[in-house]
């Protein structure tokens, strides 16, 4: 049986006094919460954030992306191996906002999977589709397209170790949510994408869910046969609203 995992994604938000707040907050409610947590920071927090974690086994946490190169001329990157110095275990990559504003291709995408997995870190595999490729029912054919990416870099064998979350885009940061009919059903796709090439790794391979999940349809989302956790974005910056997400699996 998958584990359920939620993962906070904070994105572009923090100061030393909200991290300090937000990560003291998480822990404080833990208890009860069976879930794997992970909270994915801002570089410049990791140290504090890792410190501040590390007084409880509950609670992991992540980058929010990475470079390939491991060093060298990439003024303003972060490679693996520098976040793997802080202790962190996780990473955000292929998130949409990295694919949109920056220009990540899926096999931009599948090389930073591998960077992540050269350096022991475990890679939150971002995946979804536009509004206009599911209005035009392209959203199997562009979600397969990102799975195949890796799979065609590194083989079925690397999902041993991946973390895929599933955010249509349409649903990020918009208060639109997919219903949990939608949602079950792209899940069960990716599921049969990595099926087609090993069964066993498909079914173990933990599928999340991010697009407006929040502690109203969290229980019901997570419920779906195929969906085992959240990527959480807004609701993750707010700690009794995080934990009530974290409780819902």
């Amino acid at each position: 049986m998958r584990q359920t995992i939620v993962a906070g994604n904070w994105k572009m938000n923090a100061s030393k006094e909200m991290v300090g707040a937000l990560v003291t907050g998480i822990l404080s409610g833990m208890a009860g919460v069976t879930a794997k947590v992970i909270a994915c920071v801002p570089f410049p927090y990791l140290s504090q954030a890792e410190t501040l974690a590390a007084q409880s086994p509950q609670l992991s946490i992540g980058a929010q992306n990475i470079n390939t190169n491991p060093s060298g001329a990439f003024t303003g990157e972060v490679s693996a191996e520098m976040i793997k110095d802080f202790n962190v275990n996780y990473v955000i990559v292929g998130h949409s906002e990295r694919r949109s504003l920056y220009g990540e291709t899926n096999e931009v995408v599948a090389e930073k999977v591998e960077a992540a997995l050269k350096n022991g870190l475990t890679p939150l595999f971002c995946i979804g589709e536009l509004l206009s490729d599911r209005d035009n029912d392209k959203t199997e054919e562009v979600v397969g397209k990102q799975v195949m990416a890796v799979i065609e870099r590194l083989g079925i064998e690397v999902f041993k170790e991946v973390i895929i979350a599933y955010e249509p885009v349409w649903a990020i940061g918009t208060g639109v949510t997919a219903t949990p009919e939608q949602a079950q059903e792209t899940h069960a796709y990716i599921r049969s994408v990595l099926a087609e090439h090993d069964s066993d790794i498909a079914q173990s391979t933990p599928i999340l869910y991010g697009g407006s999940m929040n502690p109203g349809n969290a229980a019901e989302l997570i419920g779906c046969e195929d969906i085992d956790g959240g990527l959480i974005g807004g609701a993750s910056l707010e700690a009794n609203s995080f934990l009530q997400i974290c409780k819902a699996g």
